[in-house]
C-alpha cells in the first residue's frame, strides 16, 4: 500500500476513480494525521532497533512511544542511547510491572490522531498500518482490530495456540457480544480520544490488558468497531515468545471480571 496527501489522492482519483486508486493500495492521509505507536519493551534488545525503524519506514507521521517495563538486557541502555537519534520519546519502569502496565503509561502519554499498539518484537508489520488506519480516516470506526485469522498470510506454528486465541475469543464475544475473529491480537488501533477515555479504568499490569481492552471498549456507547487483515510472523519460545498457558488462564479470569461482571 502507498499513503498519500490528501492533495496527491484528490489528483490521481480525479482520473483513476477513489475505487481503483483503492484497488491499487493508494490510501489518502490527511497532512495533519500523526499515529502514536506505543511500544511495551522488556528484554528485546535483539529487536527493538529494527522495529523501531519499521515503524518509522511506515510512509505516514509517527509519534513512537517506547515503555521500557524495566528490561535487564542492555535494551534500557540502548533506548537511553539511541532516543534522540531514533526520535522516540522514551518512559522507563523502575521494576518490571506487565505489559498492561506498560501500555498504560503509553496510552496516558499518546498525543496523536490516534493510537496503536506495536510489540517491541519482530511478529507484526508496520506496514499494515496503513490498511488499519483506513476505517478511522473514513470516518466509519473508533476502533480497529487487526486480525490475523482472516485471510492475510502467516507463519505456521503451534496449533494449541490458535485454539486458545480462538476459545478466548469465543468466550470474550460471548460476554461482550462483538463478532470478532482475534480478540487477543496486538494490533489494536484507536481514536486518542477513545483510548484515553478508557486508560484510566485499565487495572490489568500483564498480558491480561487484552480482554480488559476489549470489554472495556464493548461497554462504551454506540463505539464503532472494525476488523481488518493482516499479516502475522509468530516467534517461537526460543525466538523470545513470552506468552504461555497461565497467561491463558488469566485471560479467562479477565473476561469473567470485566465483561460478564460488569
Amino acid at each position: 500500500m502507498v499513503a498519500m496527501s490528501e492533495r496527491e489522492f484528490e489528483r490521481v482519483s480525479s482520473v483513476l476513480g477513489e475505487d481503483t486508486c483503492r484497488a491499487l493500495g493508494l490510501v489518502s492521509v490527511p497532512d495533519g494525521f500523526v499515529l502514536s505507536v506505543v511500544i511495551p519493551v522488556f528484554n528485546e534488545v535483539q529487536t527493538i532497533e529494527t522495529v523501531i525503524r519499521a515503524v518509522q519506514d511506515v510512509p505516514i507521521r509517527t509519534e513512537v512511544v517506547v515503555v521500557d517495563d524495566f528490561s535487564t538486557d542492555g535494551t534500557r541502555e540502548l533506548l537511553r542511547e539511541k532516543a534522540g537519534e531514533w526520535q522516540i520519546q522514551l518512559f522507563e519502569h523502575l521494576e518490571n510491572r506487565g505489559k498492561g502496565a506498560a501500555l498504560q503509561t503509553g496510552f496516558v502519554q499518546a498525543t496523536g490522531s490516534a493510537v496503536i499498539v506495536q510489540d517491541a518484537d519482530l511478529e507484526y508489520d508496520p506496514f499494515d498500518y496503513l490498511r488499519l488506519i483506513q476505517p478511522i480516516l473514513d470516518g466509519r470506526a473508533d476502533v480497529v482490530y487487526g486480525s490475523r485469522f482472516i485471510g492475510e498470510t502467516h507463519r505456521v506454528l503451534y496449533f494449541w495456540h490458535s485454539v486458545g486465541n480462538r476459545f478466548l475469543t469465543l468466550l470474550s464475544n460471548a460476554f461482550t457480544n462483538l463478532n470478532l475473529t482475534d480478540m487477543e491480537t496486538c494490533y489494536k488501533l484507536f481514536r486518542r480520544e477513545v483510548i484515553q477515555q478508557i486508560a484510566p479504568q485499565l487495572r490489568e499490569n500483564r498480558f491480561g490488558i487484552e480482554p480488559e481492552i476489549t470489554a472495556r471498549v464493548a461497554a462504551l456507547p454506540e463505539a464503532r468497531i472494525y476488523e481488518m487483515p493482516i499479516s502475522y510472523n509468530g516467534r517461537t519460545y526460543r525466538e523470545g515468545k513470552k506468552i504461555g498457558w497461565r497467561d491463558g488462564v488469566s485471560a479467562i479470569r479477565c473476561i469473567l471480571r470485566y465483561a460478564y461482571f460488569r
